[in-house]
């Protein structure tokens, strides 16, 4: 009877857990891989229409996965047809999706449980199988930042940063259930922006004591997760500065009160400062994720300031030329550089940002930013929580 009664016991346990466990609150689906998509054309066409648009809110940017296109809302990823916007696979759970990219040939869909943004899976863009899924302790709001070989999670108080395993390589700033202390550099200190490239972060930290923001550059993968090794650190000369990119061992920066665009060396050392023209509004606050809306082709990168695009040269990180009223960075397509400007795109020599013509986009009122993808044939636009597909 005794051995009956636990029997019943452990059925009785076994059902509950199953009921309430998070494979089932989880609903997917598989699909075989897709086909490849048809070329791009030889250039931009001379009209553009919508081919169709889905909800897309946790996607910052359009995110482009091999032969499909990714969108992320409510707990839901969907991998669709960029052609149809039929969707080929999906992944839902019963939790709310923070964010979503694509890297290494994967997509990672953080979402919320509790307290943060602590839930992470790794899905094969193709086919819908987890490749890989991690707890972590990112916070409400962030966004990932890649380099190609390892991602970071952005936040205000602590950054974290995972190999293409979703293995933890690195913790930066407040670690939560903290094991050993006095592994970090600073306490008490709270991060603006922050870029990645080459294996390092560059993040601008805003520390108690020091008479201005500071320019940390640290290494993504350290020999001890949680021992940060830092490149260089050192207070600017003013306040509310900005990270707005980095190439090899070169960091950009923005110091608005001095009006100036600095490039640092990879040991902290000033290399060369340029004047900057954007108006003060597009730099009285950070971006709310701490990701700028950055861009890069084969001969440039692009930041979009608010309400101009900076071009800048791989090789340096110098201006190269900047376009006004623009609504977002620009990417590559059909062989050509196309920005989102008010009405439409423009198609840009990249070489000096002279407009070649451009191409009436109608967006129905949609007045705000706008970022740009391309898979194909097809021109991707994010408009704010909604992605939309034209051809």
């Amino acid at each position: 009877m005794i051995a009956a009664l636990i029997a019943v016991v452990v059925v009785a346990v076994a059902l509950v857990i199953g009921a309430t466990s998070d494979s089932a609150a989880t609903d997917r689906t598989e699909a075989a891989p897709p086909p490849a998509l048809p070329a791009a054309p030889d250039k931009v066409p001379g009209s553009l229409s919508e081919i169709w648009s889905a909800p897309s809110g946790a996607t910052p940017v359009p995110v482009v996965a091999g032969e499909s296109v990714a969108t992320a809302d409510g707990g839901e990823v969907a991998v669709r047809d960029p052609l149809t916007g039929q969707i080929r696979w999906h992944y839902t759970r019963d939790l709310p999706l923070c964010t979503l990219d694509q890297v290494w040939g994967r997509l990672n869909a953080v979402y919320h449980k509790s307290r943060n943004c602590s839930e992470v899976t790794q899905l094969d863009p193709a086919t819908g199988r987890i490749t890989a899924q991690r707890n972590g302790n990112a916070e409400l709001g962030t966004q990932l930042i890649d380099d190609g070989s390892h991602v970071t999670a952005t936040g205000k108080k602590l950054l974290t940063t995972w190999r293409d395993d979703l293995v933890q390589s690195a913790e930066y700033g407040e670690v939560p259930a903290l094991v050993n202390a006095g592994k970090q550099p600073r306490t008490g200190c709270t991060y603006g922006t922050l870029a990645a490239a080459s294996g390092k972060i560059g993040v601008i930290e805003r520390c108690p004591g020091d008479p201005a923001d500071r320019l940390t550059v640290y290494k993504a993968a350290p020999e001890k997760d949680d021992e940060p090794q830092v490149s260089f650190s050192s207070v600017l000369a003013g306040k509310r500065a900005r990270v707005i990119a980095m190439s090899g061992d070169l960091t950009a920066v923005v110091l608005p009160d001095q009006k100036l665009l600095v490039v640092y060396n990879g040991d902290g050392t000033q290399r060369t400062a340029y004047p900057l023209d954007v108006p003060p509004a597009d730099l009285a606050a950070d971006p709310p994720t701490g990701a700028e809306a950055t861009t890069q082709t084969a001969a440039n990168m692009y930041w979009f300031s608010g309400s101009k695009v900076v071009a800048l040269s791989r090789d340096d990180l110098s201006p190269r030329w900047t376009l006004s009223s623009a609504l977002g960075p620009g990417v590559t397509y059909a062989q050509q550089l196309v920005v989102p400007i008010k009405g439409g795109l423009a198609v840009l020599n990249e070489n000096d940002g002279s407009t070649i013509r451009t191409v009436g986009v109608e967006r129905r009122g949609y007045p705000g930013v706008v970022r740009l993808a391309a898979a194909g044939p097809v021109l991707l636009e994010q408009r704010g929580p909604t992605l939309t597909a034209l051809k």
